[in-house]
């Protein structure tokens, strides 16, 4: 048996260091920290993995050390626990601001201590670590024996490794998140502005629209906190913002002044500059036509009863589908009560994961059908032939009774999801001439 290395991760009972523990948990044995004594040891309890408040203790014995705390708490965070970590130990960070984060890992981490900063490039709602980006960026001579171990568990994992250093990765995130953050939350927050209703403004919406609006509300909805911390603590990102604020108010008077060679100028250029524009052009169309598509299965559907999750809360919806608009969806449920639901935030089940659904979660009809059949049948070739009666769902022979040579009687005990399925498959034991004795 492979003996697992400790890791300690510090701040650890949400957020992207909850994801750690719960994910690598079964590879290492996780201690987790945190000042919240009582959510500390609520997490522990529910991840099956230890825990201390007292930071310090928690390194003295960790092969691998995680900092995940907020960006403004990180500096001081590594200054009172690195100088503690064992030696021979990794300490990593997982800090969206990497140059900050790297230079008090230098300072303070011991010589004997390796160090090597990280950001994983998403976030705490992915459900694995498969086919995720990681960038690493050592330090020259600070990772000599952890890098390779590091590097081949991740590519184990499957995840896409990047390689930089922490000022070219702060210079790259100033742009990936700054710039990118700063331009949603700023159309956001022009668009309330404006006092523009976004529900009615839906009902005008090109897919463009729908999709820039989608991506604006992904950003504003989450953590305003921790962009703000992005925007503050990665000095290039104040560049970037100025940069963009400039180029807008430029591109704004060459509209107002009649300027319209100098803006398509403009564009063209800029479109010149951008990288792989065919292949945006495909994943972009991609991106628009899975609403489309969705919509068009759904119309295909009425009528019909379907399984449909939403992407949000996982809750699962089945009925028959009534109605298709191109943004919304209505079924009729069980108990006869419409239901309308967005198609842009629900995914279709296949008839393999509704099967297993309603299996799990409807309360099943049973029946018993005793059926006159040649005694040479095989039970294993009846049971098949009973299972492949499209509306039952489980079925077995509970007694068998020989009445000749020639004949037996077999009863068989058989489960649907609607009683009125009894006649059905009566029927088709009558089409393929099996006698019922009674049912």
């Amino acid at each position: 048996m492979i003996e697992k290395d400790n890791m300690t991760i510090i701040g650890a009972t949400r957020g992207f260091g909850r994801w750690i523990a719960e994910h690598l948990n079964d590879d290492f044995n996780i201690t987790i920290t945190s000042p919240d004594e009582v959510s500390g040891h609520e997490v522990a309890q529910e991840l099956n993995v230890e825990y201390t408040s007292d930071n310090v203790e928690a390194v003295k014995n960790a092969d691998i050390v995680i900092f995940s705390v907020p960006i403004e708490h990180m500096a001081e965070t590594i200054r009172e626990v690195a100088p503690h970590a064992k030696e021979g130990s990794l300490l990593m960070d997982v800090c969206s601001v990497k140059t900050e984060a790297a230079e008090a890992l230098v300072k303070y981490a011991p010589e004997n201590v390796e160090i090597l900063p990280c950001h994983p490039m998403f976030g705490p709602r992915v459900p694995t670590i498969k086919r995720q980006i990681i960038v690493l960026t050592p330090i020259e001579k600070r990772a000599d024996r952890w890098l390779g171990r590091v590097k081949k568990y991740l590519e184990e994992a499957e995840c896409e490794i990047v390689m930089t250093t922490p000022e070219e990765h702060d210079k790259y995130m100033s742009i990936v998140q700054g710039l990118t953050h700063f331009s949603f939350i700023t159309l956001a927050s022009t668009i309330r502005k404006l006092n523009i209703n976004v529900k009615r403004s839906r009902s005008f919406s090109s897919p463009v629209y729908s999709l820039m609006l989608d991506m604006v509300s992904r950003v504003v909805y989450q953590n305003p906190y921790l962009y703000y911390s992005i925007q503050k603590n990665n000095k290039e990102t104040s560049y970037a913002r100025k940069t963009l604020i400039k180029e807008g108010t430029y591109l704004s008077k060459l509209i107002e002044d009649g300027k319209e060679e100098d803006f398509v100028k403009n564009i063209i250029e800029s479109s010149e500059h951008m990288d792989e524009r065919e292949e945006a052009l495909i994943r972009s169309d991609k991106a628009i036509g899975m609403l489309s598509q969705k919509a068009n299965i759904l119309t295909k559907s009425i009528g019909r009863e379907v399984g449909l999750q939403d992407s949000y809360s996982k809750n699962i919806y089945v009925g028959v589908v009534k109605k298709v608009t191109s943004k919304c969806i209505i079924l009729e449920n069980a108990a006869q009560r419409e239901v309308s639901l967005k198609i842009s935030s629900i995914d279709i089940l296949s008839e393999k994961e509704l099967f297993e659904w309603k299996k799990d979660n409807l309360e099943l009809e049973n029946f018993d059908l005793t059926v006159q059949l040649p005694s040479g049948c095989g039970k294993k070739y009846l049971i098949k032939m009973f299972e492949n009666i499209e509306p039952v769902i489980d079925v077995e022979i509970t007694a068998l009774d020989q009445i000749s040579d020639s004949m037996t009687n077999f009863t068989f005990n058989y489960s649907t999801f609607k009683s009125v399925d009894k006649s059905y498959v009566e029927e088709y034991i009558k089409g393929i001439g099996g006698n019922i004795i009674e049912s």
